[in-house]
């Protein structure tokens, strides 16, 4: 079985689904109405170590979060 990593380790191509969140309260919900949700298939397009934002493609809309939000994110790369 793969382990679990955090989203904020990945490099940009990378692609991975997410298996858990665990930002809560305002964050967690900001992360499900960008549709970061366990199941979903994401892809890494720009992640600049230690350089706010994270960029993503999900369902195949661009968005950005922060390291920290990231950091909430487990994910498994495919």
């Amino acid at each position: 079985m793969t382990d679990t990593v955090r989203l904020n380790t990945l490099k940009p191509g990378d692609k991975c689904l997410i298996i858990e969140i665990k930002a809560t309260g305002i964050t967690g919900q900001r992360l499900m109405d960008l549709g970061l949700i366990p199941g979903v298939v994401i892809e890494v397009v720009r992640n600049a170590p230690l350089v706010d934002p994270v960029q993503l493609l999900v369902r195949d809309n661009h968005i950005s979060i922060r390291h920290s939000e990231a950091r909430e994110i487990g994910v498994i790369l495919l």
